[in-house]
């Protein structure tokens, strides 16, 4: 049966709550933990593929850990309301945060902010999210090829979800190796960007896999590159960048946990243990990846590393071009 986008957002929940229990240790550290319900801060508002991939962590960690892991949207400053909170929790497991890649560049946009968006405590990086480069089922240009050879003639606006956005970091790295200029339109989100694509306000979008793979499998959309270091199963028919002459130009985002600094090792040990065995599961993992997300099995060190080189890679761009957050 093909999956679709909205296939897999409707199973989600019924995947994840299928799962048996894992079973708990009572000889670890903290091991009456959890006692009470655990919150869930996702500094998002809801619908987004970062939301449903928090949700699915919810329901599945719920089942594992025998406490109900409640989702809480926190919106708003470019996920910074939620992190802030987040960061003000007591570090006792019974807060979590579901982080992004913005972890990593809010920093470099934002200065001054009221707690350290690097301090968190990781847990586990779920899924990695490829960025895509997309245009209009119309358009004349077929592949990267034709776009940079159009943009070297007469610069395209590409629009991005959002000033200092990992699509926008990598656009601006794209047009730089492309030698190329492109004028890049910021919107509050994705999914303006995409519909003025559509009705033919702009030439191209940069943006996460996981908004536009329906899009792109119904053929209203075209993807002309992914910026992961090989093919994604969402959308195999879409090469790399690195496939198209932009070598060693590759950019993840990624959707995850991690939790107030100070929380207890041993906590983060089980969560991760649970989270990595849900995301094993076949049906799950099919479904994610229908979204065009990559399902990982990854210790806290992986995500601690992705977080610090990430910050130090996305810094020195905002530096260099001068992004301010939007």
């Amino acid at each position: 049966m093909k999956i679709t986008r909205r296939t897999a957002l409707l199973g989600l929940a019924a995947a994840s709550l299928a799962r048996p229990a894992l079973a708990r240790s009572a000889h670890a550290d903290g091991a009456n933990w959890p006692e009470r319900p655990i919150r869930l801060i996702v500094p998002v508002a809801p619908g987004g593929s970062q939301d449903i991939v928090a949700r699915h962590s919810a329901h599945a960690l719920s089942q594992a850990l025998g406490q109900p892991v409640q989702v809480e949207n926190l919106p708003g400053g470019g996920s910074n309301i939620g992190y802030d909170a987040a960061a003000r929790a007591r570090p006792d497991g019974y807060t979590w945060l579901a982080g992004s890649d913005t972890l990593s560049i809010t920093g470099s946009l934002t200065p001054h902010l009221p707690y350290d968006p690097l301090a968190f405590a990781p847990i586990h990086r779920t899924v990695r999210v490829p960025q895509i480069l997309v245009v209009a089922a119309n358009s004349p240009h077929a592949d990267l090829a034709s776009f940079v050879a159009a943009a070297r003639e007469n610069a395209p606006a590409v629009g991005t979800p959002g000033s200092g956005s990992l699509a926008h970091l990598l656009l601006e790295l794209a047009q730089q190796a492309s030698e190329s200029t492109w004028i890049h339109v910021a919107y509050r989100g994705g999914a303006l960007a995409l519909n003025d694509l559509m009705a033919g306000h702009l030439q191209g979008v940069m943006i996460n896999i996981g908004a536009v793979t329906e899009h792109v499998r119904e053929g209203r959309l075209r993807g002309l590159a992914v910026s992961s270091e090989g093919r994604t199963l969402a959308l195999p028919e879409v090469p790399t960048l690195t496939e198209q002459g932009f070598a060693g130009l590759t950019a993840l985002g990624w959707h995850g946990l991690v939790a107030p600094a100070g929380t207890d090792p041993a906590i983060l040990a089980r969560v991760n243990a649970a989270s990595r065995a849900a995301v094993k599961e076949p049906e799950l993992a099919a479904r994610l990846q229908a979204l065009g997300v990559e399902p990982t099995d990854e210790t806290p060190e992986v995500l601690a590393e992705v977080i610090r080189a990430d910050a130090e890679r996305w810094g020195a761009v905002v530096r260099r071009v001068g992004i301010v957050a939007g």
